[in-house]
């Protein structure tokens, strides 16, 4: 040890852990079952470190890509490459990649440690290496005290938290989640949301996430990838697909919003930026409608307009007038040109 080493600083003391992930790269993916096309040619790459979600409505292909990743499906044509080596037609077991599923797959019969220690086992660690390795990947999910409980006697979120450790345990280059917090509550699912978000911070992990939900998606990504019918839609940070979508359909799946058709142009608006009544400026583009119904959310009032034969949600002001809210009202809505976003009318 040199003398540098001995006045470190406490952040070169203590330095984050190196990224533990791999890259991936999927080049001309295609998968068919029968005459049916589930993917007909994808190209995906997920940098190193970089939690990546699939998004996208039932059937349009996310699970697919997920079991071909992990090698529970194997595709027509195309290469999957971990870290640059082809593992297109390697054997699961082989491919060194953490899986988390929502109905958790834990053995029943097992404790929570023998659950976590069963893909150590199998890669025959000594007893004490295992004994370490699971006691670490308890720690990390906040699941050590309930090491001896079999899944049985364990709630849905604690059940969650030892699958990820389970999955996180033997060091996984790729981890692979498929809807793993669809069935948790909503507090269980946000409290799951922020220990995931905290491990995928401190332990550099690539992650591989799949829903359908919009807001997880929003709320876990470094970067979303939409799908639909087999396809890529589109592919980029959350904020960047929120505010400057590349299509009205990606406008449209990835929260809400509303389009107004303007001859040759199409304008899409969200909600938080749609101005009612007395709120309108004068240069706002405005419309005339109706009030269907007007919901408390909190932070805002959540007001549904029926106008020009379709219905415009808009966000308003925790003060909005009662009479600006009240079903059958007639009124005034609008926002600025600055404010929409603009496409090729359908």
């Amino acid at each position: 040890m040199n003398a540098s080493t001995t006045h470190a600083s406490p952040q070169a003391r203590n330095p984050r852990p190196e990224r533990q992930g791999k890259d991936l790269v999927l080049t001309g993916i295609r998968k068919s079952y029968g005459k049916t096309l589930a993917l007909p040619e994808v190209d995906l790459s997920v940098a190193r470190g970089e939690f990546c979600t699939l998004l996208g409505a039932s059937g349009s292909g996310k699970t697919t890509l997920l079991k071909i990743i992990a090698g529970f499906e194997a595709p027509d044509t195309g290469a999957v490459r971990i870290a640059g080596r082809d593992v297109t037609r390697t054997p699961i077991a082989d491919r060194n990649i953490g899986m988390v599923f929502q109905n958790y797959a834990l053995f029943p019969h097992m404790t929570v440690f023998d659950n976590v220690a069963f893909a150590l086992r199998m890669r025959k660690l000594n007893h004490e290496d295992v004994r370490r390795k699971v006691g670490e990947a308890l720690e990390l999910v906040s699941m050590n005290t309930l090491a001896d409980r079999l899944p049985g006697a364990l709630s849905g979120g604690q059940q969650q938290r030892a699958a990820l450790a389970r999955a996180l345990v033997f060091t996984p280059d790729i981890l692979l989640m498929d809807e793993p917090l669809g069935a948790l509550d909503k507090n269980l699912r946000q409290a799951i949301q922020l220990q995931l978000k905290k491990l995928h911070h401190d332990l550099g992990l690539t992650v591989v996430f799949v829903t359908h939900d919009q807001d997880e998606a929003m709320n876990l990504s470094d970067r979303i990838v939409i799908m639909e019918q087999g396809r890529i839609v589109e592919a980029g940070a959350p904020e960047a697909l929120y505010r400057r979508p590349g299509s009205a359909f990606v406008a449209g799946f990835l929260g809400e919003c509303n389009f107004v058709d303007q001859g040759p142009r199409r304008l899409a608006v969200r909600p938080e930026h749609v101005r009612l009544g007395a709120a309108l400026q004068p240069a706002d583009l405005r419309h005339e409608g109706r009030v269907l119904a007007a919901t408390f959310c909190g932070l805002h009032w959540k007001v549904f307009i029926e106008s020009q034969d379709r219905t415009v949600v808009a966000y308003a002001p925790t003060g909005l007038a009662e009479a600006e809210r009240r079903p059958g009202q007639a009124l005034a809505w609008g926002f600025h040109a600055d404010d929409a976003m603009e496409f090729a009318a359908a």
